[in-house]
């Protein structure tokens, strides 16, 4: 999550890995100022969605390294998934028409 430009507060980052057939996400990464930095710059050079919400990222900084998210947060991970695999869908659908 970028820096809060209404605050001094530094970025704060956490990501997830999650593949079919995983019991659940994963936080493969995660860190505060210019490492929360870093993984947003990694993430986006690689072309992944990067989401800002300060208060998942809150929850999520809870769970170590290398961790399955808890039960409690699968329902806002999964709307969360589902809604960047519909933006997925449909870039994909509307390259597809162009082409």
């Amino acid at each position: 999550m970028p820096p809060d430009s209404s605050s001094n507060s530094p970025s704060v980052a956490v990501a997830l890995r999650y593949a079919d057939g995983d019991l659940a996400p994963m936080v493969i990464a995660k860190g505060r100022g210019p490492l929360a930095d870093e993984i947003i710059r990694r993430a986006r050079a690689a072309g992944l969605f990067v989401h800002e919400s300060r208060e998942l990222v809150s929850l999520l900084m809870q769970v170590d390294l290398d961790a399955r998210i808890p039960p409690a947060l699968y329902l806002a991970v999964a709307e969360l998934l589902a809604w960047v695999h519909r933006i997925d869908r449909d870039a994909t659908g509307a390259a597809r028409t162009e082409a």
